[in-house]
């Protein structure tokens, strides 16, 4: 049961991230800020996650 447990948060948080991506893309940021908030998200999705819904653009 742990596996399917762990599969099924790990398809949440991806699903998370993957919103969270397509926000920042969304967003009315300029392009260099676009850029570097997907490369944070991907590389460190936990810190990147966090760090975009304190900092990222609101737009």
């Amino acid at each position: 049961m742990g596996i399917e447990v762990g599969g099924l948060l790990g398809l949440i948080w991806l699903i998370i991230v993957v919103w969270a991506i397509v926000k920042v893309a969304k967003s009315s940021a300029g392009g260099l800020a676009k850029l570097l908030w997907i490369l944070a998200l991907l590389f460190f999705p936990l810190a990147g996650l966090i760090a975009w819904f304190l900092f990222g653009p609101k737009g």
